[in-house]
């Protein structure tokens, strides 16, 4: 499957106190996972280390990732879901 572990493993990373950044990940999971390459799938799982709060923002484009492998993610989550800007 991806190199940072299986789809399931990956779901559940997805699954936030937040019911915002459920419907943002989850919709990512079904529109723009399969889309990432090895490099891809290591800045989401990266992604996926950030608390909550500092997640939404991200997300939301309020904040910027020093990671520009993790904000090439960011802007993929944003465009499988249609977060404006």
């Amino acid at each position: 499957m991806n190199p940072v572990g299986d789809r399931d493993r990956t779901y559940w990373r997805c699954r936030r106190g937040m019911l915002e950044l459920d419907l943002l990940l989850q919709g990512f999971l079904q529109r723009g996972l399969d889309d990432l390459d090895a490099a891809g799938l290591a800045a989401f799982d990266r992604l996926l280390d950030y608390p909550d709060a500092t997640l939404l923002e991200l997300l939301m484009g309020r904040m910027n990732s020093s990671d520009r492998e993790v904000d090439d993610v960011i802007r993929r989550i944003r465009d499988a879901v249609r977060v404006p800007a």
